[in-house]
């Protein structure tokens, strides 16, 4: 049964407990925890007290884990940099199978220079892909690979791109990030479901446009859209919305998150509902 959850880094300034019921508040059935929210990341990543929170939120079922990202590049060509983020990656795999969660998502890394990905890459690529499905195997967690905007040094930015990984891999799994996806138009998040669904376990929901991403979904028609098209296909995870709060023409306070989640919740199950009329 799909579930209705929000990134954990929507509410990036709050203690986590605060963060935790916030969520609830908001109706929302789940969280994508992302590792680098600032009170966990920066406080030494204390487990015993998300463990804590998991267990005085219940209700707040199904969580996932996003590996952590900012400032790292598992496939950089700096072998520093990529040691230290495959490191990471594969830190969030072990964390998340002691929490009981057992969805990892992970980003792929990119070229370094702002040019077309070449072998050398693809070679570095490689060898965490294998460290990720070593992780994989030893904890019974699953590992879902992100698809990323299209840019010139991206190295999964197309529908193809991530098939063509997924059958390499049987072990992998598929995070669609539809707003990454929507810089090439709804044509390609389509392309993505219908090529990758099979494989689908987590999705990103946000809009782009005017050149920003993971904005608010706001009743948009494309959104509407998409959502009816995943329902249609049996797409039974989590929906997880990832805003980004600098889009906003001000600081919001907790109390207007609050009230935009629960907006932008009852606009994704009216969605989803709706497949069943068409």
């Amino acid at each position: 049964m799909v579930g209705f959850a929000v990134s954990s880094m929507f509410f990036h300034e709050y203690p986590l407990e605060e963060i935790f019921q916030y969520i609830r508040e908001a109706g929302l059935d789940s969280m994508e925890f992302w590792m680098e929210t600032p009170a966990f990341w920066l406080s030494g990543l204390p487990e015993d007290e998300l463990a804590r929170c998991m267990r005085a939120f219940p209700e707040l079922a199904s969580l996932t884990i996003h590996a952590p990202i900012l400032d790292l590049n598992p496939t950089s060509v700096n072998p520093d940099i990529a040691a230290i983020s495959v490191g990471y990656a594969t830190k969030a795999i072990h964390l998340a199978s002691r929490l009981g969660i057992d969805l990892v998502t992970v980003h792929p890394g990119r070229r370094t220079a702002k040019r077309p990905p070449g072998a050398p890459d693809f070679e570095r690529f490689a060898k965490y892909i294998r460290t990720l499905e070593v992780a994989s195997e030893e904890t019974g967690v699953r590992v879902a690979m992100e698809n990323m905007e299209p840019k010139v040094n991206s190295l999964l930015c197309t529908p193809d791109d991530m098939r063509e990984l997924l059958d390499r891999e049987p072990w992998l799994w598929f995070t669609l990030d539809i707003s990454h996806a929507m810089n090439s138009g709804i044509a390609v998040v389509k392309g993505y479901i219908d090529l990758c669904g099979d494989r689908l376990v987590n999705v990103h929901v946000g809009r782009a446009g005017g050149g920003k991403m993971h904005l608010p979904l706001q009743e948009d028609r494309d959104m509407a859209d998409i959502l009816r098209y995943l329902a249609l296909i049996g797409y039974g995870g989590n929906l997880t919305l990832e805003l980004e709060d600098r889009n906003f023409s001000h600081d919001l306070s907790s109390e207007e998150k609050i009230l935009l989640l629960s907006s932008e919740r009852k606009f994704m199950q009216r969605s989803f509902a709706s497949s069943t009329v068409l």
